[in-house]
């Protein structure tokens, strides 16, 4: 499903189960099926037996009731940030980075949920990170909530931003979802902070196909969505530069992240987002 039509929906919750439900329903046949969950095979349904884990895309096509057999369960420390800076509002084809972050970490939310995964909220904004949704019961529907709330504005502050709660020794996923566009290093210093043996970190780069590409043509005004400056230039006179620019700034980035337990993935604006889950969860790359 298109994302734009996702954001036509209006419905995070619902655009995050039918997303989810797709990359499941397209994955089935692979051993990883979950952001946590080795998945093995489908078995009947017994009294007993949670409900939530009956595949009911499946009961719709057979008229059987099963469910998901797996080696493990995960339920594991899942905490998701958001990235709240102005430059989330960025658009093109009538979807902003901010609602594919949001559509994208709620359905990431649906599959813990599915999973019994503990999991928070966090959104980084001037600077800061704030706890949002702390973990406890019905925290998948408090994500949800409060995602379809948030709003962008604001650029990063220089200073060191600091995670509540990340002092524990328990087991984490940490995913992110972000431009990643930084003035100096605060991004990868922030991620260089928390890294570790006990948290592995999923970074989702969401950016736009004219943020990499610069295929325009003819004079544009562009506005700095944090800082709110403005300069005019003809796009085919500073092409070449800025797609120099973006090359250079995307490699550096690759290099520096080549570290144990970080996974970086960059995804455009126009990527389906059912297709980029479905090859996070299977460790394919996008």
């Amino acid at each position: 499903m298109l994302t734009s039509e996702l954001i036509r929906l209006n419905n995070l919750q619902l655009a995050s189960k039918l997303v989810s439900d797709e990359v499941m329903l397209g994955i089935q046949a692979s051993r990883r099926s979950g952001i946590g969950t080795e998945f093995e095979q489908y078995r009947h349904y017994e009294p007993g037996d949670d409900p939530k884990r009956i595949d009911w895309k499946l009961f719709a096509r057979s008229g059987h009731y099963l469910v998901r057999e797996s080696a493990t369960e995960s339920n594991q420390q899942i905490r998701f940030l958001i990235d709240l800076s102005g430059s989330m509002n960025y658009e093109e084809a009538s979807v902003s980075r901010l609602n594919y972050a949001k559509i994208l970490l709620a359905s990431l939310a649906y599959l813990g949920y599915r999973q019994n995964d503990q999991q928070s909220l966090y959104g980084l904004q001037n600077g800061d990170v704030q706890t949002l949704v702390g973990t406890g019961k019905q925290s998948f529907l408090k994500i949800v909530g409060t995602l379809e709330s948030l709003a962008a504005a604001g650029q990063w502050i220089i200073k060191q931003p600091v995670f509540p709660e990340f002092s524990r020794k328990q087991s984490e996923l940490l995913i992110i979802a972000s431009d990643f566009l930084q003035v100096n290093d605060e991004w990868l210093t922030l991620i260089q902070s928390v890294a570790g043996p006990r948290r592995e970190i999923v970074i989702f780069q969401i950016l736009g196909d004219q943020e990499i590409d610069f295929n325009l043509n003819g004079f544009y005004l562009f506005r700095d969505l944090e800082t709110g400056r403005e300069i005019e230039l003809q796009a085919d006179a500073v092409r070449d530069t800025v797609r120099q620019a973006a090359t250079d700034y995307l490699a550096k980035l690759d290099e520096a992240l080549r570290i144990p337990h970080v996974r970086l993935i960059r995804v455009r604006l126009s990527d389906p987002i059912g297709q980029v889950l479905s090859g996070f969860l299977t460790g394919k790359r996008f």
